[in-house]
């Protein structure tokens, strides 16, 4: 059996591993046991009563995070060239079309999100095998294949995120790191779990949320009372 860090008794000291707390609690809490060196994420992790396997119970969205997540994300936009200006303009970090088609044939994915636009989807729809497991595959129920480039990237870049239910039934998402105010990591918690709220699925049954877990990168999780959400 694994034995407990001073680091981790001194963590778990702070608070009630059994106890159920509000989404602000739970917030100031994390920050107050994180102590890694670097500048932890924190995380949710929402268990929902649906059956992902079915298509009609598939929790799948979008939010934009009030405060941001804390990471700079590296934007590419696969675009045609009368798009390039207004992809530039909003911030995109790599913008073209048939080039950077090229260097992803060739391994190359060193971004965070992919924007493009349906014209283009059909060379982009192409390299599914190099963006599909790395979970960079535009997709228009994400906003990344739109006409609207511009906006699709100011979005990402200020904090937007993807979120899905996996097989366990489980969204995992980061709602901000442990240098943000605990107000602005529950504001950002709250929005998530609203966006969750309103993709209940009609034909699932019993408690939708079943049980709601924050936590920072290493620290111990934070049970957050789900009452309010059912």
């Amino acid at each position: 059996m694994a034995t407990l860090t001073k680091k981790r008794k001194a963590s778990e000291a702070k608070y009630d591993a059994e106890k159920a707390y509000s989404v602000v609690d739970a917030s100031k809490i994390v920050k107050d046991i994180t102590t890694t060196k670097f500048d932890s994420s924190v995380d949710l992790a929402i268990r929902l009563g649906v059956d992902p396997r079915k298509a009609n119970q598939m929790v799948r969205g979008t939010v934009s995070l009030p405060h941001g997540t804390g990471k700079i994300l590296r934007v590419l936009a696969i675009v045609t060239p009368d798009k390039e200006a207004e992809a530039k303009a909003a911030g995109a970090d790599f913008v073209g079309l048939d080039e950077y088609i090229e260097k992803i044939k060739g391994g190359w994915t060193d971004v965070d999100v992919i924007i493009t636009m349906p014209s283009v989807m059909g060379k982009v729809g192409a390299l599914g095998r190099v963006l599909g497991p790395r979970g960079l595959m535009p997709n228009p129920k994400t906003g990344t294949v739109t006409m609207d480039v511009g906006k699709a990237v100011t979005d990402s870049k200020g904090g937007k995120i993807d979120f899905k239910v996996d097989k366990a039934g489980i969204i995992h998402a980061a709602v901000g790191k442990a240098s943000f105010d605990a107000a602005k990591i529950a504001d950002n918690a709250n929005e998530l779990l609203q966006a969750v709220m309103k993709l209940k699925p009609s034909s699932a049954k019993g408690s939708y949320v079943r049980s709601i877990t924050m936590s920072s990168t290493m620290s111990p999780g934070i049970i957050i009372d789900t009452k309010s959400f059912n």
